[in-house]
């Protein structure tokens, strides 16, 4: 186990080594979460979680719901066609 030091400034340096193992460069924004003994650092992806429902306007498709099934199918007919 590694140990860090807090500054007079209230920073903590995250040893080298274990910025290396989660590839976090300079510049990577955390998520702090008070724990009953410590704290939670957890890296903030570069976009916002999003569910599918978020998602699902950007195809600007306005016909009939396909099933899995059509899908396949759809596939399937366009990999023989690219033949």
């Amino acid at each position: 186990m590694e140990t860090t030091r807090l500054s007079e400034k209230g920073q903590i340096v995250i040893p080298k080594r274990v910025r290396e193992s989660h590839g976090w460069e300079a510049g990577v924004k955390f998520q702090i979460e008070e724990l009953e003994d410590g704290v939670k650092l957890k890296p903030i992806g570069p976009f916002e979680e999003t569910t599918i429902k978020d998602v699902l306007g950007c195809t600007h498709y306005n016909g009939p719901v396909k099933t899995l099934k059509d899908m396949e199918t759809a596939i399937e007919t366009g990999a023989k066609e690219s033949r």
